[in-house]
């Protein structure tokens, strides 16, 4: 059965068995009848009334979002660390009148980061201490004001090019400028972003594969270094190498000073200059996804020419797909980066397919503890490629 396809171009659309199969499904769900029969009738209740609250929770996140950026502005997780406080000594602490207090805390109760305690008080609730002495949570959080205000109208931001917003200019690199004239006052915000949420994921890569069978390790993108030094504390051995931008670079170096941690920094863009050589070990750590594609090619193109020719490049990104992860892979990300001016996440076929054009033979994937944040592959140089 060919019906017309609806854009006026005159063209025929083919519809199988399997659409009009679902186009019956849809016109069910859409039934204001099947929707009252499904929520009262026993073995269906609790799936209709799953999908009223999944439905509400998607008109009402960004007000969620809203309540935790309260929370993490005035301080109040970190107010409540240290143990319950009534009413009163709360809203002194955080510097609200009694009516406001009484709105923040009963959402940040339905949102299960505060909860009621005896004697009138209130506490951390389980989602509040998960969070409270995670500072990249916190960070990205109160980061997060730059995106709403890109995103503040975001059918004009899709018909628009990509970035030009906040995020852009908040992430020098993405914009269309040398970023190696970036100076150490343009990169120290988003370096200290990146530094407050790279330990969790530094833990994660550092439990999934064994550092020490290698000799030296080429840590691209690395920022301020907070993935090296989790590195040297674990493996000591190593010889270690950060390559970034000259800015980044510079405040690395300072901070592997500080640490008493024995690292290199090298300063340049990995999309003009040369990559320092001979690691066995080259690490992009939540690099790939920040760059759209023919990027991407351009910086494994260079790690294949520096690495080693038995070297390993481990991958650690947020993959596309990952399943329970959907939303932050195709959602969170592909809005975040649109607004960003550059990059994506990818499935890990399409990563498998730009390592094959870069020069590197089939990736193994090593199973991390969370992959909704992280997921590691592990890829060596395909023969006779350069």
């Amino acid at each position: 059965m060919a019906v017309a396809d609806g854009t006026g171009l005159g063209l025929p659309r083919r519809r199988t068995w399997r659409d009009r199969l679902l186009a019956r499904r849809d016109r069910l769900l859409a039934s204001a009848g099947f929707q009252r029969w499904a929520s009262a009738f026993p073995l269906t209740r609790p799936v209709a009334r799953r999908r009223v609250r999944e439905l509400f929770d998607l008109c009402a996140g960004f007000v969620y979002s809203q309540v935790l950026y309260a929370c993490v502005r005035l301080g109040l997780l970190e107010t409540l660390e240290d143990g319950p406080l009534d009413r009163t000594a709360l809203g002194a602490r955080v510097d609200l009148p009694a009516e406001g207090l009484d709105r923040l805390l009963e959402a940040a109760i339905s949102l299960r980061l505060v909860e009621r305690r005896r004697g009138g008080r209130f506490g951390l609730g389980p989602l509040g201490a998960a969070m409270v002495r995670n500072p990249g949570i916190k960070g990205m959080v109160d980061h997060h004001a730059m995106l709403y205000a890109d995103l503040a109208d975001p059918v004009a931001l899709l018909r628009g090019a990509k970035g030009g917003g906040e995020l852009e200019r908040y992430w020098g690199y993405a914009r269309g400028d040398d970023p190696r004239r970036l100076e150490e006052r343009d990169v120290a915000a988003y370096s200290d972003l990146m530094a407050a949420s790279q330990s969790f994921i530094a833990e994660e890569v550092i439990a999934a594969y064994p550092f020490a069978r290698h000799r030296r390790l080429l840590d691209v993108g690395g920022g301020d270094g907070t993935f090296l030094r989790a590195v040297a504390a674990a493996v000591p051995t190593l010889e270690l190498h950060l390559f970034d931008l000259p800015a980044v670079a510079a405040t690395a170096r300072r901070r592997f000073a500080a640490a008493g941690v024995a690292a290199t920094a090298h300063g340049g863009s990995f999309l003009d200059d040369a990559l320092p050589a001979g690691a066995d070990l080259v690490t992009l750590v939540r690099v790939v996804h920040d760059h759209d594609d023919e990027s991407v090619l351009t910086l494994l193109r260079a790690v294949r020419r520096a690495i080693a020719p038995d070297g390993t490049l481990l991958l650690a990104e947020p993959m596309a797909g990952t399943r329970g992860a959907e939303p932050i892979g195709s959602a969170y990300f592909g809005f975040y980066l649109w607004a960003m001016g550059s990059g994506r996440a990818r499935t890990p076929d399409e990563l498998r397919g730009l390592l094959a054009r870069a020069g590197f033979g089939a990736p193994r994937e090593r199973v991390t503890h969370r992959p909704l944040l992280v997921r590691l592959m592990e890829v060596r140089p395909a023969e006779g490629t350069l």
